[in-house]
């Protein structure tokens, strides 16, 4: 069943999204829930990616969503050639780099 992922780990929807709301994606609020979830339902049809995931529970920072976005192209082993996603972060260097590493991977597998 399709649905769309959004990694944020203060924010809900509507403050990104105006007309959307949570009931709309599967909420997930660190990296280890975005590779469970994605592992368990399949890559989604929208990926909505903020960077800055706070603090883990040994209060050091946590793993960001440019971490989760290398895990999708090289680790996760999951063809993303259709991969629709966007970029929320508030922080411009890294929500460049999660763009840039997604679309050039992208680019890539299509081709090939």
């Amino acid at each position: 069943m399709p649905y769309k992922l959004f990694l944020d780990d203060i924010r809900d929807v509507n403050i990104v999204y105006k007309n959307l709301t949570n009931d709309d994606f599967v909420i997930v609020r660190n990296f280890e829930d975005f590779k469970a979830v994605i592992l368990e339902k399949g890559l989604p049809e929208l990926i909505s990616f903020d960077n800055d995931l706070g603090l883990d529970a040994n209060d050091q920072v946590a793993e960001d969503g440019y971490a989760c976005a290398k895990w999708l192209v090289y680790e996760s082993g999951i063809d993303l050639q259709n991969l629709m996603f966007n970029v929320h972060s508030a922080n411009p260097v890294a929500s460049q780099q999660i763009q840039g590493l997604l679309d050039n991977y992208i680019k890539h597998l299509k081709s090939q």
